[in-house]
């Protein structure tokens, strides 16, 4: 049975804290405000495959009031998830993602997100896809306060 999810999150940009996008630190000035590494992109991606697997949202499976998910890699979620994956003899046709950012560009950093993001999840990095786009100056994302991410994941799951 073919299974579509979606995944939409957003995160507010933070002084004093790392960037993450797709399991890859990239070089800016402020980082992503949450309990985790705030990737926001992985969150949207998490989220598209839970909602592929008819199972609960990233915030079910990963509160942000747990102490083990403190400042934890986001890259740790889609390893887990990946166990669910396996456990319903699933398996992932492909993913595809867009981030929604005015900075930094991500183009440089593609091939090393996909390729973590890839490996945490156990597929070809040919069954991901990344996109970057801005928000043309407009709302949050272009007044430079935030990123988004919104993802797609199509998973073959025996009925």
């Amino acid at each position: 049975m073919i299974r579509v999810g979606m995944g939409y999150d957003v995160h507010q940009f933070a002084e004093g804290r790392k960037l993450f996008l797709g399991g890859v630190e990239i070089p800016h000035h402020r980082g992503l405000d949450g309990h985790s590494d705030a990737d926001v992109l992985i969150h949207a991606l998490a989220d598209s495959i839970l909602g592929a697997l008819g199972s609960q949202d990233i915030g079910y499976h990963f509160p942000n009031n747990d102490p083990q998910w403190k400042d934890a890699s986001s890259l740790v979620f889609l390893e887990q998830i990946s166990v669910m994956i396996e456990k319903r003899k699933a398996t992932i046709s492909n993913v595809d993602t867009s981030l929604v950012a005015e900075e930094p560009k991500i183009l440089p950093h593609l091939d090393r997100m996909k390729e973590a993001m890839a490996k945490a999840l156990k597929i070809q990095t040919s069954q991901i896809g990344i996109k970057a786009t801005t928000n043309e100056t407009m709302g949050f994302v272009g007044r430079r306060e935030g990123i988004a991410a919104m993802a797609v994941a199509c998973l073959d799951i025996p009925a």
